[in-house]
This record gives structure tokens, C-alpha cells and sequence, in this order.
């Protein structure tokens, strides 16, 4: 049996003046890159119920320019839009957490309460698409935090997105969890029609309750098989993301999981074992310790196991997959799955050659 991985487990206790509803994190650590931690003492004054309630506040970022680029040798893509920064989701293990620290916050309450829109985006991702020697490829966007997280019903910037990729024919990797995507089915069944765009929808677990502690203001699992229908049934090619897969907590659901989702009609699927990078790690192991306070100890050294005892491996070639009997077995269980269910390991490639950058008002057309 893999010993428990040593942890860091000093995570500031809550803030007594603070009530939470359905977040993942309960705790607001420090940054790795903050030089002092903050501790909050009770001073004894009361607050209205109102003000002890911890709610959203959105900012507003201004980037000179929106596309990421990436050489990372274990990911798909080599470029992704983020039109948020920060996710109210809330989910506990999220790998992206750790990216608030850039800005000076934690990854803790701060990355699911206090967001960053970008609501230039769509402004900036055409003046890059339009300039000289810009060779496409596909475009990922939702690779770190979602596009379709609640603030976009009002926002509504990944719609501004998604009308520049169309009129551009632009090629797009998408990947949510959020039902907005729903609102945007026309765009994307469209861009379908073009061969531009594959949609993963991720879909971790399908019991009710466990989805509501672990990913507290994402759509339900049974609502996430209904965006895979709806897709579906718009020509849309959907990829299900069983990611990621926590041993000890969700591994067991693993082909019920791809049984349903290949009944709403998803027909590829890609399986990640969980890892906890920097803060994600004492975050993830004070979730158990609060929900799951008898399976904690076992829940993280399953996570150790994949990881050559540790919680958490950054090499590219094993982060993706883990390493040992326990993944080896995992990733059996999930080839065998998809053999059955005729899922592919991936969606057909999407057309690049249809790339142009289109005219602008009052620009005189080519004739030939």
C-alpha cells in the first residue's frame, strides 16, 4: 500500500464573519507568491446575515492581446482563448486554481469569487486573427477556467467569441461544463456544419450529490447529459472528458459514466486521473477532511499512487496519465469502455484550409 504523501495542511481556519453557499473552498490561503499570510481575528461586532454572505465580484481585465500559446508536448492545441480568469464553478480539484497566485489572490475562496472578464476579447481575438502571417490552427478555448461559468449569461463575451471564430472560419476545441453552451447552439451547430468545432463536455461523476459538494455551482451531471443531447442533435461533434478521475471517490463510476454519456450521444472520450498542483493539494485534502472525513486518508493515498507517492507529478510525460499498477489498471478499464461503446480516442481533425480573414465594412472585394 503507498504511504500517505506528507501535506501541508496549515490552511488558515474560515473567516467567522464569512457565510458560504455552495462553494468548493472554505478556507482563502495565500498565494505562493505572497510574501505574508492574512489571518482574521473575530473582534466581537455583529453583521447583518446579508453581509455575511460571501458573493461574486467581477472585475474587468484589459489585455493587450488574447491568445495564449503553449508548447507543452502533452496537450492537443498550441494556442487557447480564456475570456475569464478565476471560476465560480467552484470545483474543488480544479488545476487552474493556482493561477489566482499571478494576480495576488489565493486560490482559495478568491479563484470562485472573485472574477475577471474580459469583455474586449472578442475585439482583440479578430485584430490577431487579421494579422499578416497568422497561421491557423485550432483554437482551445476552456482549457483553464470555464467560458460558460455563470457570469457569462450576463457578459456574454464567449458569444462574441464565437462570432468572430465563425466569420473568420476559424477551427475550435471546446470544452465546458457549463449549460450556457446551450444558449450558443446555434453558432456552434453552424461552425459544425464547417467542420470548425468539437465540443467536450466534462462530466466527473453522476451522483447528484457528490457533484454538488465537489463542483457546487456547476450544472448537474444529469444536466451536462443533456447538453451532450442537445449538441449532439445539432451536428455538433462532442467529446465527453471523464476528467478528472478521482481515485478513491469517483474511479468506480468510470464506465457508467461513458454508458451515459454515449446513450446522449457523445462519441469520443479522454480520462485524466486528478492531480493537485501547488495550492490545489491542502485545498483538495481539507474538502475531504470536511465532507468525506472517513475517506479522506484513503482518497489521497489512491492519489498517491498514480503519483509515485506524491499528490501531485508536473513531469509531461506522466501528468496526464499517472504512472504504476493503478493507472495502469485505470487506463485498461477505460480503453476496454470505449472499445464497447465504439468511443473514439479522439474527433475526427477539424478544417484549417478554410481560413480567411473576412472583408471589412467598406473594404472593396476581390474580384477573382
Amino acid at each position: 500500500m503507498t504511504p500517505m504523501p506528507s501535506l501541508p495542511l496549515d490552511l488558515p481556519p474560515p473567516d467567522p464573519r464569512q457565510r458560504l453557499r455552495a462553494r468548493g473552498a472554505a478556507a482563502n490561503p495565500v498565494g505562493r507568491f505572497e510574501p505574508y499570510a492574512r489571518l482574521v481575528e473575530p473582534d466581537g461586532w455583529d453583521q447583518t446575515e446579508e453581509e455575511k454572505l460571501v458573493r461574486t465580484e467581477l472585475c474587468v481585465e484589459r489585455p493587450k492581446s488574447i491568445i495564449t500559446r503553449n508548447s507543452s508536448p502533452d496537450v492537443p492545441f498550441d494556442r487557447s482563448v480564456n475570456p475569464y480568469r478565476g471560476c465560480e464553478h467552484g470545483c474543488i480539484y480544479c488545476y487552474a486554481r493556482p493561477t489566482h497566485g499571478y494576480l495576488g489572490l489565493s486560490a482559495g475562496l478568491d479563484f470562485e469569487t472573485k472574477i475577471i472578464a474580459r469583455p474586449e476579447a472578442p475585439a482583440l481575438l479578430a485584430r490577431d486573427l487579421s494579422k499578416r502571417g497568422y497561421v491557423c490552427a485550432p483554437i482551445a478555448i476552456g482549457t483553464a477556467t470555464d467560458p460558460y461559468q455563470p457570469v457569462e449569461a450576463e457578459q456574454g463575451i464567449m458569444r462574441g467569441l464565437l462570432q468572430v471564430l465563425s466569420d473568420f472560419n476559424h477551427p475550435l476545441c471546446l470544452t465546458t461544463r457549463g449549460a450556457g453552451v446551450l444558449r450558443d447552439l446555434d453558432l456552434l451547430g453552424d461552425m459544425a456544419k464547417r467542420n470548425l468545432v468539437h465540443l467536450g463536455v466534462s462530466l466527473t461523476t453522476l451522483d447528484d450529490e457528490l457533484a454538488r459538494k465537489m463542483e457546487p455551482r456547476a450544472p448537474s451531471p444529469q444536466t451536462r447529459l443533456r447538453m451532450i443531447r442537445a449538441a449532439t442533435r445539432a451536428g455538433i461533434p462532442v467529446r465527453v472528458m471523464a476528467a478528472p478521475i478521482i481515485p478513491g471517490l469517483t474511479d468506480h463510476a468510470l464506465e457508467a459514466v461513458l454508458t451515459e454519456a454515449r446513450r446522449a450521444g457523445a462519441r469520443a472520450a479522454e480520462m485524466i486521473p486528478l492531480r493537485l498542483p501547488h495550492e490545489v493539494a491542502p485545498l483538495f485534502a481539507d474538502w475531504l477532511a470536511r465532507h468525506y472525513p472517513l475517506r479522506a486518508e484513503k482518497v489521497l493515498g489512491a492519489i498517491a499512487a498514480f503519483r509515485g507517492g506524491k499528490l501531485n507529478d508536473p513531469r509531461f510525460e506522466t501528468r496526464m496519465e499517472g504512472e504504476g499498477t493503478e493507472a495502469e489498471l485505470l487506463a485498461r478499464r477505460f480503453e476496454v469502455s470505449c472499445r464497447r461503446l465504439s468511443l473514439a480516442p479522439d474527433l475526427p481533425p477539424l478544417d484549417c484550409a478554410r481560413f480567411a480573414v473576412p472583408p471589412r465594412p467598406g473594404e472593396q472585394l476581390e474580384l477573382f
